[in-house]
């Protein structure tokens, strides 16, 4: 309660949600002793695949026995979520006492709630110094409360494609503008640019970061895998190859998640990661609500004995590469989605090949979500498209037989409700 009543005074700071500009966050960091300047931070931004990839880098590192502190945005079921120190998310209690002295010393005024977010945990590291740090930044970049540092290790440049498009001017939502955001503030230290889903979007990228000076490292020339037979994929660079057992997370799109983190780690000599970290590592990481199978629990038993899987993609590029894992399943498939109101919902859908059924609910505690009934409507021309009101009644309502598979997606917000539920 105490914790909520803080974020609650902290929302109310600033009469937009977000507002793309740095100087509220640069005057607080100032008064805060800049702590953002005295950490060594592995920055990584990208459209897709920014969770996964950090997923991986924390597992390895895990391994090496090099404690991290980690920031990520948005949080899938609790906002302590985004605050890891130590290798531990925060207790309520150690995060309240951070946002209340974010309180003070800001002192009224004006600040966005993912500024305060951010300033509190560049504060936060205070006391983990020595740590290396992880940190995601999203939306664009140039604007992001994250992007305030003057040094780091290394940019990692995940996949990139069009999302978050009603924050750009109408006659500018493209990719080339995407990429610009993305990347043209880029540090100079290192930079690695993970498989793109085009030769086009590498092109861009490249084109975009042609006069910083860092040292630049790409998918498909500087690293790359194979994948092998009997579970294992073959990772090379210019140290060397690996072979490393495919990790527990599905998709082979994981697999190129997995590559970028290895050569990120690798590239960064002066961590001295050693090969069997890496093997560890890549075979123990998890992301949850990224094509995770849920097990057991309240949603789990309404399936029985069928696979149930959750995912969080939301945008085309994320839909693609979940409906290239589902291509590799033979079974039916039965979809449940909800998605947030200013997504490119038909370009999402179009991606779903062969589905048996589709079943659009309402996301509950979202404003900004679009209504189930209004999902359905944009998804009228998918065969068995229906609309319930709950995720729960959407369970009940598919006629599963026989290793059939249901998944539910759209949405990090829906994710969050369906662990909450489970």
């Amino acid at each position: 309660m105490k914790l909520q009543k803080i974020i609650n005074r902290l929302q109310k700071l600033h009469p937009k949600e977000i507002d793309l500009s740095l100087h509220r966050i640069k005057n607080l960091c100032k008064k805060l002793g800049n702590p953002q300047d005295e950490i060594n931070c592995i920055q990584v931004c990208g459209t897709n695949g920014k969770g996964s990839t950090i997923s991986f880098l924390r597992s390895v590192l895990r391994e090496a026995n090099i404690k991290c502190n980690i920031y990520t945005s948005p949080h899938v079921q609790h906002i302590n979520e985004r605050f890891v120190y130590n290798d531990e998310i925060i207790s309520d209690e150690d995060l309240a006492d951070l946002l209340i002295k974010i309180e003070e010393i800001n002192n009224g005024q004006s600040l966005t709630y993912f500024e305060a977010l951010t300033s509190a945990f560049f504060y936060g590291c205070k006391k983990y110094k020595n740590n290396l740090v992880i940190a995601e930044f999203g939306l664009f970049g140039r604007g992001d409360a994250v992007n305030i540092l003057k040094k780091n290790l290394c940019n990692i440049v995940t996949s990139c494609s069009e999302d978050h498009l009603d924050w750009l001017p109408k006659n500018e939502r493209t990719i080339e503008r995407i990429i610009f955001e993305k990347t043209s503030s880029l540090l100079n230290s290192n930079i690695i640019v993970a498989k793109q889903t085009s030769n086009k979007i590498t092109e861009c990228i490249k084109k975009n970061i042609v006069n910083n000076d860092a040292n630049k490292y790409f998918f498909n020339e500087d690293y790359n895998f194979i994948l092998k037979e009997n579970d294992f994929f073959y990772y090379e660079d210019k140290y060397g190859g690996l072979k490393i057992p495919k990790p527990k997370m599905n998709g082979q799109f994981q697999l190129e998640n997995a590559s970028t983190a290895i050569a990120t780690l690798r590239i960064l000599e002066n961590l001295k990661i050693k090969d069997q970290q890496i093997i560890d590592g890549i075979k123990k990481a998890h992301n949850t609500a990224r094509l995770e199978e849920i097990k057991s629990g309240k949603l789990k038993d309404m399936v029985k004995n069928n696979m149930l899987i959750l995912d969080s993609s939301h945008n085309p590029g994320g839909s693609k590469v979940l409906n290239d894992y589902l291509q590799t399943l033979e079974c039916k498939k039965h979809v449940i989605i909800g998605m947030m109101a200013n997504k490119d919902h038909k370009e999402y859908i179009s991606y779903f090949k062969n589905i048996s059924s589709l079943t659009t609910v309402d996301i509950p505690n979202q404003k900004n979500a679009m209504s189930g009934i209004e999902l359905k409507e944009k998804f009228k021309d998918i065969p068995n498209v229906q609309y319930k009101e709950s995720i729960e009644e959407a369970i009940k309502s598919i006629p599963l037989k026989k290793n059939d598979l249901l998944i539910i997606t759209g949405s990090l917000y829906l994710a969050g409700e369906v662990l909450n539920l489970n």
